[in-house]
């Protein structure tokens, strides 16, 4: 009986190993362009991660292409956060960043510090009374508290409740059609 469609076949590929060379790859990864909407200060909306919904203080465009963002934390709950662009909705809303100094914020910042021993395996881990507790630094507690607190400086009352609150789209409310 034959196959319906056309029939794959499998082609041997002769080649002399010592002719295969690896070469090295000279292009080195660019940041993408950051979206012209987008400027310091701006206000984003975020559509994306366990924080969807709220609304952001843009900082600045780290080197590896993602924007730093920030809640700012006292108000609203959102800490300093790294988040994709494509993930964002630009408001026309601008706050005065105040002379927040966000000048030492880099990708490495985020980066997970490594552990020397290992934790519990198998059911040791399964059955254990307590899960370990993440605490974080001190240095990036403070660092969010001087950072927030120069942004909070110079906003008003509205635009704190503004923050604040949470975008939703209710009924007959399409996102095409709203102009942010």
């Amino acid at each position: 009986m034959g196959q319906a469609g056309q029939q794959r076949s499998r082609q041997k590929k002769i080649c002399n190993k010592k002719t295969v060379k690896k070469v090295k790859s000279t292009v080195e990864k660019k940041a993408p362009k950051l979206r012209k909407n987008i400027q310091p200060g701006q206000i984003l909306i975020l559509l994306a991660s366990k924080f969807r919904g709220k609304r952001v203080v843009f900082l600045k465009q780290l080197e590896s292409g993602l924007l730093l963002v920030t809640g700012p934390f006292a108000l609203n709950g959102v800490p300093l956060k790294r988040v994709n662009q494509r993930y964002c909705i630009a408001t026309s809303t601008k706050v005065d960043l105040g002379g927040a100094d966000f000048k030492s914020i880099t990708d490495s910042y985020f980066s997970q510090e490594k552990t020397g021993k290992k934790g519990l395996k198998g059911q040791e881990k399964f059955f254990a009374a307590e899960a370990p507790k993440k605490v974080l630094p001190q240095e990036k507690k403070d660092g969010q508290k001087k950072t927030d607190d120069a942004i909070i400086k110079g906003l008003g009352n509205d635009m704190k409740s503004y923050l604040k609150s949470r975008f939703s789209l209710s009924a007959n409310m399409y996102p095409h059609e709203l102009k942010f």
